[in-house]
């Protein structure tokens, strides 16, 4: 019989408001203990005066104590409820783009909390980021083979939030044989992609559109690439057109990769490499007396938590300005932040603040999210993360 879980008194506004999540301090410890759950269990959620509300599955153990799957209190967390939600998902994906290189499932924007889905053709990499999804993988995968019948699906399980979830950390093929290459393509340009070593699945659609958008400004122009990862902003910069390109990473391997995408492009002549720390070699680049017509950041979330608010926007600040020393008398500046804690007007303040620290004019030309194949839940402010923005940085 499946457990109830009430909540306590008006803690049920945000429920009713579209959220998903349950906080452990909403939860009438009295009535349902949260000791009694094991992690993963379904539950039906009650109000405090006992209606019911929906079906979650429960974490004891973690802050977000519940997730909610359905309003249908008679809804079973199986097999058909995912071959349903994938189904809505691939529609939307399919309409928005020609292309099977996309996320498929983004979590609590596509009714499915704690789930991400991206797909590289017929090689879907899957991470099952919360006890509840874990305790219904084999649903997952025989939902998958139902709707986008895959040849290769891999299990990425070895993020931060598995952590926090008290979960172990593994990276699986469970189901084909993995190509020697994973190949994607997105804004006419192909690349090889990490599924089993890269960064989160080994590639971040959600920039796709501003990408998309500094790629119809490179021409002919010299640019930086900071935190370049494999080369997304990069090489697509050389296929469209930038007559030089020099990418930044920390991460060897990273650059090898970027090597690697270069030359699949065909332009490895026009694609350099510079192995490491950001803020080191933006302060290089300026000593040696370089000059870029286009500097992009994309850097990793420097605010992970809230207590991270502080240092974390010093930081952008910081990188922010020593790019845009970097820039000629008229460049274009392409600043990125993936931090759902940095809100978009600090973003714009970190902008405005580097351009009058370099005593400069700054036009933001360009302000740019998240992909629609990352859809944002209009009750949950933080499936909203992404932040961009196209900055014209110039003298008089």
């Amino acid at each position: 019989m499946t457990q109830r879980l009430r909540l306590n008194k008006n803690a049920d506004r945000r429920l009713k408001a579209g959220h998903l999540w349950i906080y452990s301090n909403e939860v009438d410890i009295k009535e349902t203990p949260l000791k009694n759950f094991a992690a993963g269990e379904t539950a039906l959620v009650e109000a405090s005066n006992g209606k019911v509300m929906a079906v979650a599955y429960v974490n004891p153990h973690s802050l977000i104590a519940a997730r909610v799957m359905s309003r249908d209190p008679e809804m079973r967390l199986d097999r058909s409820l995912f071959v349903h939600r994938f189904n809505q998902a691939l529609a939307l994906r399919q309409r928005l783009y020609t292309q099977p290189f996309y996320r498929l499932i983004h979590g609590e924007g596509d009714l499915l909390p704690g789930l991400v889905i991206d797909r590289f053709g017929d090689v879907l990499v899957v991470q099952l980021n919360t006890a509840g999804m874990q305790a219904l993988a084999d649903e997952i995968v025989d939902a998958l083979e139902k709707v986008i019948k895959p040849e290769v699906i891999v299990f990425r399980n070895d993020t931060g939030g598995r952590r926090q979830e008290g979960l172990e950390a593994h990276v699986d093929v469970i189901k084909g044989t993995l190509p020697d290459e994973v190949v994607l393509e997105e804004n006419g340009a192909r690349f090889i992609v990490p599924v089993l070593n890269g960064q989160k699945t080994g590639w971040f659609f959600d920039h796709r559109v501003n990408r998309e958008w500094v790629n119809r400004h490179v021409e002919g122009k010299r640019v930086l690439d900071v935190f370049s990862y494999v080369g997304g902003w990069g090489v697509q910069a050389a296929v469209h057109g930038a007559k030089e390109v020099l990418c930044v990473d920390s991460s060897g391997p990273a650059l090898a990769q970027v090597a690697r995408n270069a030359a699949l492009n065909g332009v490895q002549d026009k694609v350099a490499v510079n192995e490491g720390d950001a803020f080191e070699a933006l302060a290089a680049l300026k000593a040696e007396g370089e000059e870029f017509d286009v500097v992009i950041l994309d850097p990793p979330a420097f605010i992970k938590k809230r207590k991270d608010i502080p240092n974390g926007e010093r930081a952008y600040a910081r990188l922010n300005r020593e790019a845009m020393r970097l820039l000629g008398r008229d460049g274009l500046l392409m600043s990125a932040s993936c931090s759902m804690h940095l809100a978009p007007e600090r973003l714009m303040d970190v902008v405005r603040g580097a351009v009058r620290h370099q005593d400069r004019h700054g036009q933001v030309i360009f302000q740019g999210h998240q992909g629609p194949d990352h859809p944002v839940h209009p009750a949950i402010p933080e499936t909203s993360y992404l932040k961009a923005l196209g900055v014209r940085v110039y003298r008089d």
